[in-house]
């Protein structure tokens, strides 16, 4: 029995090689239990036709399923589904049954996820996307990534790829991250002093199980990293709220029974003030007298396109009490999931059998295929060119914003990716933003980075890495006229 050519169809929207579309839509199809075995396919030109691709992409895509043991072929018969090939389960799903488990008893933590509105899933599809931290494909030098992700599943990297590293790292990866990631931020580092976690959320986590617990006080800032201030609720420990002025946090409201001390001395999270030289110094000497850890968030340093970063926190440390972050994640993209811990061998040494006993380890073939878009230069080209042109659109954006009247909380110096915007004290942001997503605009309401005690709804973030110069001034128009005409 021959399958009819108009079972088969390719959905426009479908992600992949032609090639890989048409296996995949086979197997479903035996998967399912609609194609049975000793079922003849179409013809190879037949289908093709069909599809309107061409025939020697359905031949490989053929070939591909016989020697997956999906298909057989029969000499000049054409090819049939495989005798063998895997079958749809034969029995009935469980009825589902009424749930009798009260999860709200039985639950004995709960968590926010961020307490922050979530970006929607379309939002490319947005015209103005002025969302931070997302990746512009535009920029991103896939050829050279693709290339080095092939490389790295090649057979001379198949133990680094497939083994078991237990608490370990990548070694090239640590290599590339400790003689010439750090240096720049001038900070030596010795390979037993570097973790890598999963992101720098993953490495926020990690700290806060290591440092904190009930009866010890952390400081953070506000407004500041919504997640952070989530897992901190966990902890038992005491909380500590300080405000930030355009310089970051004040050393001197640093309370003397403070245990952890969280800062993004770079670019503040969210309002991306960065911390003079004086300040760190003040800092570090504040977290002396007290004897306090500070925990060194330093993300997006790479993106100082207008003058030098000052450097790192870390660099300057002589007693070993700072604990530095960094993360690939914010530089390549958020999907990457790839940051990593720098500290005192002793902490790092507790912080890898934790990450051992909860995730052994990031995948190694994602470490690897990292350690070569680094040491092979394509990350520092794409930091260049990604530098460059956000340099273009934040002068855009800024001339945008000067046309129509809107505020800056506050100027950073050194470039970043979003600027922290503040609308007038009666606009609520939160509703605002929902009511611009009619008229293709995206923001990011500023309320979630705040306390509850301090929460302020008027205040809002702009990122501009992943929209287009030329649809900024419209979409700030848009933002501008909303607020011009926002009605409590």
């Amino acid at each position: 029995m021959a399958i009819s050519v108009e079972t088969f169809f390719l959905n426009p929207d479908a992600q992949g090689t032609l090639q890989a579309q048409i296996q995949e839509m086979i197997a479903a199809g035996i998967l399912s239990g609609r194609f049975r075995a000793g079922e003849k396919l179409p013809s190879s030109r037949k289908l093709a036709a069909h599809l309107g691709v061409s025939r020697i992409t359905v031949t490989l895509a053929y070939t591909e399923l016989v020697a997956n043991d999906y298909l057989m072929a029969r000499g000049r018969s054409g090819f049939f589904v495989s005798e063998t090939a895997p079958v749809p389960p034969s029995f009935a799903p469980t009825e589902r049954r009424q749930e009798r488990v009260d999860w709200n008893r039985t639950i004995t933590r709960t968590f926010t996820g961020g307490d922050t509105p979530r970006k929607p899933k379309d939002w490319r599809s947005y015209r103005y996307p002025f969302i931070y931290g997302q990746a512009d494909a535009s920029l991103f030098d896939h050829a050279n990534w693709r290339l080095c992700a092939l490389r790295a599943l090649g057979q001379k990297d198949f133990a680094a790829m497939t083994g078991d590293y237990f608490d370990q790292d990548d070694p090239l990866l640590i290599e590339y991250i400790a003689r010439h990631t750090l240096p720049r931020r001038g900070i030596i580092a010795r390979p037993e002093e570097i973790l890598i976690t999963l992101g720098a959320q993953n490495a926020l986590w990690t700290v806060v199980q290591l440092l904190l617990q009930p009866g010890r006080k952390a400081a953070i800032e506000d407004p500041s990293y919504y997640t952070l201030r989530d897992q901190l609720s966990h902890t038992g420990s005491a909380l500590d709220v300080i405000g930030v002025d355009r310089d970051g946090l004040p050393p001197e409201q640093i309370a003397a029974d403070t245990d952890v001390v969280f800062t993004t001395p770079s670019h503040q999270s969210p309002t991306t003030a960065t911390m003079p030289m004086a300040r760190r110094k003040a800092l570090l000497d504040r977290a002396r007298d007290i004897d306090a850890i500070v925990v060194e968030d330093d993300y997006e340093f790479e993106m100082s396109f207008r003058t030098q970063p000052s450097p790192a926190l870390k660099s300057i440390d002589s007693d070993g009490r700072v604990i530095y972050l960094g993360s690939f994640s914010k530089s390549l993209f958020p999907g990457l999931r790839l940051g990593y811990l720098v500290g005192s061998e002793p902490f790092i040494r507790q912080a890898r059998a934790l990450r051992a006993n909860v995730l052994r380890h990031p995948p190694g073939h994602i470490q690897r295929t990292v350690a070569y878009f680094l040491s092979l230069g394509h990350y520092d080209a794409q930091i260049r060119r990604t530098a460059k042109v956000l340099q273009e659109r934040r002068a855009v954006l800024e001339e945008a914003m000067a046309t129509h009247g809107l505020t800056p909380a506050d100027r950073n110096l050194y470039g970043g990716s979003s600027l922290w915007m503040q609308a007038p004290d009666h606009v609520d942001m939160g509703h605002l933003g929902d009511g611009l997503r009619d008229k293709g605009v995206l923001i990011e309401p500023g309320a979630p980075f705040f306390a509850r005690e301090t929460r302020r709804h008027n205040f809002y973030r702009l990122g501009y890495s992943s929209i287009a110069a030329d649809r900024i001034p419209q979409g700030i128009a848009h933002v501008a006229d909303a607020i011009r005409t926002f009605r409590p």
